[in-house]
């Protein structure tokens, strides 16, 4: 595929006119024009204005640089090597910071990357398998097997959980992610008729200490220069009454 094409697609996605995207960018339609059809090749610092522009993730612009022949912008490190231990100690710290309240670090996909010893809260009498090795998050909401069976809401939180995962697919098409969706949907129960209750969708749950009622948080790094610090999010649960709060000190 060529920068052109690729740079269609992005646009496309967008919902952008090249008009609008030249505009943005600080360019004009023409060049514009002439850069997708391949008359006119960019130069770096307008690919770069562009996937800024574009609103693109660092995953995408890098992307975006290597179609048209230049070096990734954003560097992409090893989740587990030495340049990345300074982040790991502070999520570390924000995880225990947190407790007795569920806490956990995903990256994009919803992959389990570190969690608290609250983690328990939700994954109490899930299938081992859901939990082995790097377990994923959004598997485990919604498997059968997983916390399902002590969701008393299942319909609102399956529509919560796959609503936000549809609508980063729509900004940001991925292959992998939409693999995972479809996984996903398979286990939902149907909420066809189920009335929309905005961002904020409690997920109630049966616990040995009585039922819980959470509110789910997402933190990413705003200012990350490194594409895999850019992906990761902390996702924090917090009570949303004081029985929950009572409650979920048993689980410390």
């Amino acid at each position: 595929m060529t920068f052109g094409d690729t740079l269609r697609r992005y646009r496309r996605r967008r919902r952008l006119s090249q008009l609008e995207l030249a505009i943005r960018a600080g360019t004009t339609q023409r060049h514009l024009s002439f850069v997708e059809s391949g008359r006119s090749a960019p130069g770096r610092d307008l690919v770069v204005r562009l996937g800024t522009s574009l609103e693109l993730p660092a995953r995408e612009q890098n992307a975006l640089l290597l179609a048209a022949g230049f070096a990734p912008l954003v560097p992409e490190s090893d989740p587990e090597g030495p340049e990345l231990e300074a982040v790991r100690d502070a999520l570390r710290r924000l995880l225990q910071g947190h407790r007795p309240y569920p806490a956990l670090v995903i990256d994009r996909y919803g992959d389990v990357l570190a969690t608290n010893d609250a983690i328990g809260v939700l994954t109490d009498g899930a299938a081992p398998e859901l939990t082995e090795g790097r377990w994923n998050a959004y598997r485990m909401a919604l498997h059968p097997k997983g916390m399902v069976p002590r969701v008393r809401n299942p319909a609102h939180w399956s529509r919560h959980v796959l609503g936000n995962l549809r609508a980063e697919l729509d900004h940001n098409p991925d292959e992998r992610l939409a693999s995972l969706i479809t996984e996903l949907e398979s286990y939902a129960p149907p909420s066809a008729d189920v009335p929309h209750l905005g961002p904020a969708v409690p997920l109630e749950l049966s616990s040995p200490h009585g039922d819980l009622r959470l509110l789910a948080m997402i933190a990413t790094f705003s200012t990350a220069h490194d594409v895999t610090v850019a992906e990761l999010r902390l996702e924090t649960f917090l009570p949303t009454d004081d029985d929950t709060a009572t409650r979920l000190h048993h689980y410390s």
